[in-house]
């Protein structure tokens, strides 16, 4: 499975982005899709995850009733709407997939190429 992430620029404090993550390659059919993202000199961390057919739904609790993660399974899409976002949300964004849900970066074992995300006060 190969994925590319899109979708992240600058924003102001308190404005919104969705980023984009599509699949390719081998069948992406019953894999959980996450987000995780790495600040500047921070590891790297667990933001959201779905299942495949979108009905459970994890978040990390700082991005908690800001972020919303779905997908779209005939278009090989998954995608993390960002609202009301904060300087602290600045990272880079990968999206990956697993065989069962977890939160732990060794849960998932494909990634895409990350895209950066910037938010300015």
């Amino acid at each position: 499975v190969q994925l590319q992430a899109s979708g992240g620029g600058l924003v102001q404090a308190g404005g919104s982005l969705r980023l984009s993550c599509e699949a390719s390659g081998r069948s992406n059919s019953n894999r959980y899709m996450a987000w995780f993202r790495q600040p500047p000199g921070k590891e790297r961390e667990f933001v959201a995850a779905i299942n495949w057919s979108g009905d459970i739904r994890l978040y990390a609790d700082s991005v908690k009733g800001r972020f919303t993660i779905s997908r779209d399974n005939a278009k090989k899409q998954a995608y993390l709407q960002m609202n009301s976002l904060k300087p602290e949300d600045t990272a880079i964004y990968y999206c990956a997939t697993a065989r069962r849900l977890g939160q732990r970066l060794n849960d998932y074992d494909y990634w895409g190429q990350g895209t950066e995300v910037t938010v300015s006060s």
